[in-house]
């Protein structure tokens, strides 16, 4: 009766692939591990020792490693390439601190010498060891499986039979086999030498090509990108130069001329909110119309731009970021002469939209004395007025609009040559309006309003109200690279892990009694169960072909039983 066996060599211990020869080698483009003493041979020798260093996957890993400790004080501390005003208020509050932060580079780590340094130093250790490896592993593609080790029961997998059928048709039998189950198969001398599972390398390599390329994407879109908002009323428009942002900041490498040449109006914004139960306030449209044209003579196109659905024009991408309420508001002074007349973006507040902001008459007004002033106006806006002396909106959307004034007048302090924010007043050289109780003038104005100014000072008209939408434009060039490796490195993982490369060896010979003795042995990577399980399904088809004959030395068997596998023995 023939014997079989699986799963376990005969000599009751695992043998590592370095024991089997050519067998057992290039089971994967992994370089050998180097010896960690460095050599003493020289330049050339720690040259080369270093070199291996650096190229072995221990130490890209721990580079990459490096790179995410680094850019956590990128995160946690305000850098000064994306926000300068909260850099300059933590000098401010913490002297000695920032003094340490700016020695070691924390307000610009991600273009600090150090970060850079780690960068560049994990991709040449990722291309220093994946170059070689393509490489060998093309040279694995085109060579073949090498022949069958001396003894198949000295592999993992292993079972043997012995069958009537010659050497020479068994041998068919299994190279039939094997290519028809995809392994790449060829007979080497008394044996067939068969592989599968390429893709486990071909995932392995394509994984860490597109952490190079997730790499360069990333470098690329830093180096060249550019971020800009700009805050638009509607029926105002938007033209994509440097000087039409309110703030910009771009990468080492943009430039000016980098700017994709467009231009937007803002025709309307439209804003509708839940107005009852547990959403209360929760916006359910956030869009705004615009018309845009691509160029300086490109024809004109309408769209509209939602949250999250942002205008693509060329490279660049129009995002829908804020919203607020801008009041038109008329000055006029004691001879009734308009020397103010806009609309006013005021700074949101709260969920409920109360805003804030300062309207500045800088030129143009004198007082009744005909004195060159002049005048700023702190305004509060509440697109939903719940009454009573609260300064505050009741709902988001305009219900009840109020516009609460506090005039002052005297120097607003913008020709000091000082930069000041447009929503923010300087008192210092200003001097609030009295009303009849000597108190500090202020009022409420619905639209259509005019609160008048004592003393013949003037008048101040509330004439209705406009909507302004924040947009942010932004370049950044190299995200589609980035989407591409992420995406590729997600399959090449997966690829690598759940992929697995093993041989096969399928040997035929002549015994001493004249019968066909098979031996069928499996070698993977890696301890898996599932080789031992496809060796005893390869086995169980290929005995059909070449079924057992019974041993010699059983006289309970005659010659006309038909053989079948002992037991645990795996058969289709």
């Amino acid at each position: 009766m023939s014997k079989t066996t699986t799963g376990t060599p005969t000599d009751g211990a695992a043998t590592a692939p370095d024991d089997l020869g050519a067998a057992g080698s290039q089971l994967s483009t992994a370089p050998l591990e180097s010896s960690a003493t460095p050599p003493g041979m020289g330049v050339v020798g720690w040259a080369r020792w270093f070199w291996r260093q650096l190229t072995s996957m221990r130490v890209a890993l721990l580079l990459l490693l490096l790179l995410a400790l680094g850019a956590i004080p990128g995160s946690l501390i305000p850098q000064s390439g994306t926000d300068a005003t909260k850099v300059a208020d933590f000098r401010d509050a913490h002297a000695t601190l920032a003094a340490v932060y700016d020695r070691l580079g924390l307000f610009h780590v991600y273009s600090s010498v150090w970060f850079s340094a780690i960068y560049i130093l994990l991709f040449v250790s990722l291309i220093g060891c994946i170059v070689p490896r393509t490489w060998q592993f093309v040279g694995q593609l085109r060579g073949r499986p090498p022949g069958a080790p001396k003894r198949l029961t000295r592999l993992p997998a292993y079972t043997t039979w012995r069958t009537d059928a010659s050497p020479e048709q068994v041998r068919e039998a299994a190279l039939a086999l094997l290519k028809k189950r995809r392994f790449r198969a060829h007979p080497v001398g008394d044996a067939v030498a068969a592989e599968k599972g390429y893709l486990r390398e071909v995932g392995n390599l394509a994984f860490h090509i597109a952490l190079i390329v997730m790499l360069t994407a990333f470098a690329w879109g830093q180096l060249f990108k550019s971020e800009g908002n700009k805050l638009v009323v509607e029926g105002d428009g938007f033209s994509n130069t440097l000087i039409s942002y309110d703030d910009f900041k771009s990468g080492n490498l943009f430039g000016t001329d980098d700017l994709v040449p467009f231009s937007f109006v803002l025709d309307k914004f439209t804003g509708t909110y839940e107005l009852t139960g547990p959403n209360k306030g929760t916006p359910r449209t956030y869009q705004a119309a615009v018309t845009y044209s691509e160029g300086a003579y490109g024809k004109e196109r309408r769209t509209t731009v939602k949250v999250n659905e942002p205008l693509e024009i060329g490279d660049s991408k129009v995002y829908l970021t804020a919203h607020g309420y801008a009041p038109v508001v008329t000055v006029k002074d004691g001879k009734g002469n308009v020397v103010f007349h806009n609309a006013v973006p005021l700074l949101p507040l709260d969920s409920n939209v109360t805003s804030s902001g300062v309207v500045k008459v800088m030129d143009g007004y004198k007082n009744p004395q005909g004195v060159s002033e002049q005048l700023g106006i702190q305004a509060f806006f509440l697109p939903t007025y719940g009454g009573g002396s609260v300064v505050s909106s009741q709902f988001p959307a305009m219900l009840n609009p109020v516009l609460n004034l506090a005039p002052y007048y005297g120097d607003l302090g913008v020709d000091s040559g000082i930069p000041q924010s447009v929503y923010q007043l300087d008192k210092t050289h200003m001097k609030y309006f009295k009303d009849a109780k000597k108190q500090q003038l202020r009022q409420n104005l619905k639209p259509g309003e005019t609160m008048t100014l004592p003393n013949g000072a003037g008048s101040i008209t509330y004439d209705g109200t406009k909507e302004w939408a924040n947009f942010q434009v932004t370049q950044q060039p190299g995200s589609g690279w980035a989407l591409a490796g992420a995406t590729a490195a997600i399959f090449g993982l997966a690829g690598s892990l759940f992929i697995q490369r093993r041989r096969v060896w399928v040997r035929a010979t002549r015994g001493a009694d004249g019968v066909t003795v098979v031996e069928m042995g499996g070698l993977g990577r890696s301890e898996s169960a599932k080789l031992p399980e496809e060796l005893g399904d390869l086995a169980g088809t290929l005995y059909d072909q070449a079924p057992g004959a019974p041993e010699p030395d059983d006289p309970s068997e005659s010659p006309d039983t038909p053989a079948v596998p002992a037991e645990g023995a795996e058969k289709k």
